[in-house]
């Protein structure tokens, strides 16, 4: 059976390669080519390595939202995030510190490179540069194409890192309910959608941590497909989030995710890529209780003993979700362990407990509170 599904998985990616490429060398031939853009992913490495990605795709012109852009410009704009164009067998240059690299663009546009600097790097910023530029392409370039790419490097002295999912944990997004989060998705931009009452203090509070030098790094893992990669950007800088690498899903197939929850795998196997990568840094784990978060989180407690710290779930109020959370936060209790996995109706319980832990200022408590006021206030 496993085999049977396996090899299915493989018919369907190569036929879905097959139409992307047809696709593209139609809209070639029939002169339908749009100029090109390198989409630059936030990723994240150490001083030794460093994880970069990105995509090349014909522009469609999508910019940045505005408070007052209408339901038809909103609904536009994400037609055109999901209708995206592809371009395979791009030529992409790599530049850090004077050292470059190439690597090819696969059927959807993607491109992952690890790179090794030939001298560490020198952590002055947690945030490091690479110049991309497109070199060679199967269509005409009338102009350079280029970009920048920001990849995160933890500091040395990084009290702890953060894992947070995005919808329904900092954005309001009801992913539960089909016909709220369809709304949410297709009308609302990055100024529209809503962050959770508080969020923004509480996550600059724990990046400041206790050692006052805010540098305990973000990661966003999510659900979401790379096509909402620019509205989530945009999301956090609008709210004052703190900014970090977003690890999000393929909107395609993948034969590796075939046959089991894309969320569950997707999720489980970013998270642990970034335990590996920081074996130093122990993590605080925060998601909600509409999908999948606490039994992949519970499942990152078990295998990774002493990484984390402390788990956050918000609470979408729904009683069969909430039921669940509350027994696999039990089980975690009963195994021994000295992780907590807490259910939070609002962000400021999550903030009185990682007061209480040590991992925040206690004054921190009554900045979040603060917040939630204005949020609340700003809702009426």
């Amino acid at each position: 059976m496993k085999n049977l599904k396996q090899t299915g998985a493989k018919a369907i990616l190569k036929a879905e390669e097959k139409i992307d490429m047809l696709t593209f060398k139609l809209k070639r031939q029939l002169n339908m080519m749009q100029p090109l853009q390198i989409v630059p992913y936030r990723s994240y490495g150490t001083p030794n390595r460093l994880y970069v990605k990105g995509r090349v795709l014909l522009d469609k012109g999508i910019k940045h939202s505005e408070a007052d852009d209408t339901l038809w410009e909103n609904l536009m704009n994400m037609y055109r995030r999901f209708e995206s164009d592809e371009v395979p067998n791009a030529r992409v240059q790599l530049c850090l510190n004077n050292q470059y690299h190439e690597i090819t663009t696969d059927a959807e546009g993607y491109f992952v490179l690890n790179l090794e600097p030939k001298i560490p790097l020198v952590l002055d910023d947690i945030w490091h540069d690479i110049e991309l530029k497109v070199i060679d392409a199967p269509v005409e370039m009338t102009e350079e194409v280029k970009a920048t790419a920001h990849v995160l490097v933890p500091p040395p002295d990084a009290e702890y890192g953060i894992i947070s999912d995005i919808d329904d944990t900092i954005m309001r997004t009801g992913a539960t309910s089909l016909l709220e989060s369809g709304r949410n998705v297709l009308l609302n931009n990055a100024h529209t959608r809503i962050p959770f009452h508080g969020v923004s203090q509480f996550y600059k509070s724990l990046q400041l941590g206790r050692n006052g030098k805010r540098n305990n790094p973000f990661f966003y893992v999510s659900s979401s497909p790379w096509n909402n990669y620019d509205l989530l950007y945009h999301f956090l800088e609008l709210n004052d989030i703190p900014q970090g690498p977003l690890l999000l899903r393929d909107f395609g197939f993948d034969e590796d995710k075939l046959g089991h929850s894309d969320h569950m795998s997707h999720k489980y196997k970013e998270i642990e890529n970034i335990l590996i990568t920081y074996p130093e840094l122990d993590f605080i784990l925060i998601g909600d209780s509409g999908q999948q978060d606490a039994a992949i989180y519970s499942e990152v407690v078990k295998n990774h003993p002493g990484r984390i710290m402390a788990v956050y779930i918000r609470d979408v109020n729904i009683e069969k979700h909430t039921r669940k959370v509350v027994g696999i936060a039990d089980e975690l209790k009963k195994g021994g362990g000295d992780v907590e996995m807490l259910l939070v109706k609002e962000t400021a319980e999550a903030a009185k407990h990682a007061a209480g832990k040590g991992f925040i200022f206690v004054e921190e408590v009554k900045e979040v509170a603060k917040e939630v006021e204005v949020d609340e206030a700003g809702d009426k």
